[in-house]
């Protein structure tokens, strides 16, 4: 069974997200999205300082099985990237909402989190896919 953090909200396309003391969002994909995508070999990640929208691939995430793309949870503007991802994309598959974080994002409008789904919706979600 897949680890899904209360404290954290989520998204349709298996991204959770962390809100920071600072405002600022963290990213990166669920438990269960690495698990199911297996041992990653490779993350492309976005560029500081680029604006998305919400529902943009801004990520790309390759394990030996396939190539994936994530999604920027909400409009907003990149800010720090997780560097050590280059070298150490296992990360992700170890310690995927620790080490294995993708990228910060300083939302345009913090109200839309509540857009995002709770533990209990996300873990719901995941069972009628299953």
């Amino acid at each position: 069974m897949s680890e899904i953090p209360s404290e954290l909200q989520y998204t349709r396309d298996h991204e959770w997200v962390r809100r920071e003391e600072d405002g600022t969002l963290t990213v990166g994909i669920t438990d269960h999205a690495q698990a199911s995508l297996g041992d990653l070999v490779f993350v492309e990640l976005p560029e500081s300082g680029d604006e998305v929208s919400a529902g943009d691939a801004c990520a790309v995430v390759e394990s030996v099985k396939a190539a994936s793309d994530v999604y920027a949870p909400l409009d907003g503007t990149i800010g720090d990237v997780n560097g050590q991802l280059t070298d150490h994309p296992e990360f992700v598959n170890e310690s995927p909402y620790e080490e294995g974080w993708l990228f910060r994002l300083e939302p345009a409008d913090a109200a839309s989190l509540e857009g995002l789904m709770d533990a209990a919706a996300y873990q719901a979600m995941i069972e009628e896919e299953s």
